[in-house]
């Protein structure tokens, strides 16, 4: 398997730590707007399976490019979520897998903001599933820590810690403010709040 990070912050610089102990992949490329940051992982990585990309996640196109050249199977998409359409529509295009932590952002009505829905979080990628499905190309979108540590700490008690669960409600901040959030992208939290 051969992956494209989008984005090294500290997702996708983790994502390349944790990646680096696994032998699943055969290469892992790691993209930044920023040429710097994936090339200042490199010798911390010290491993010959990754290599370290300059990428403009705002064009659907440099993300085609990129892929190409990467020849990658799956793209992780590990930048602010203000780039997950162009990122989303490229991996279409390339027709490789496609993984994000956050959603496509939601939108205020134009007119009616606080009383009508307009754009609601993840409903651009939503919207393509039946063609993603007729394509027999696999997008898991959302799995970052909201909602998927959530999922992934409901699994584990459901499996491991208890022998019946009725019911497990997971409860998102809905209007509190937050001041420091460190684990996850401030803007994400404060457009689909």
């Amino acid at each position: 398997m051969r992956i494209l990070v989008v984005g090294t912050g500290g997702v996708g610089s983790a994502f390349a730590r944790i990646a680096r102990r696994r032998s699943f992949f055969d290469h892992c490329a790691l993209a930044d707007v920023d040429a710097t940051r994936p090339a200042s992982l490199l010798p911390a990585l010290d491993d010959g399976r990754f290599s370290a990309h300059a990428i403009d996640a705002s064009s659907a196109d440099a993300v085609i490019a990129l892929i190409r050249e990467t020849r990658a199977d799956a793209v992780l998409n590990a930048v602010d979520p203000r780039f997950n359409v162009p990122v989303f529509g490229a991996c279409f295009a390339a027709g490789v897998t496609y993984l994000d932590m956050a959603m496509t952002l939601s939108e205020a009505h134009p007119r009616n903001p606080y009383e009508d829905v307009d754009v609601k979080l993840g409903d651009h990628q939503f919207e393509r599933a039946a063609t993603w499905e007729e394509k027999r190309l696999l997008a898991l979108v959302g799995i970052g820590v909201e909602p998927g540590a959530s999922d992934v700490f409901a699994r584990h008690a459901a499996d491991e810690l208890f022998s019946e669960i009725d019911e497990i409600g997971v409860r998102d901040g809905a209007s509190l403010t937050v001041e420091f959030a460190p684990t996850f992208s401030i803007w994400t939290h404060s457009r689909s709040a």
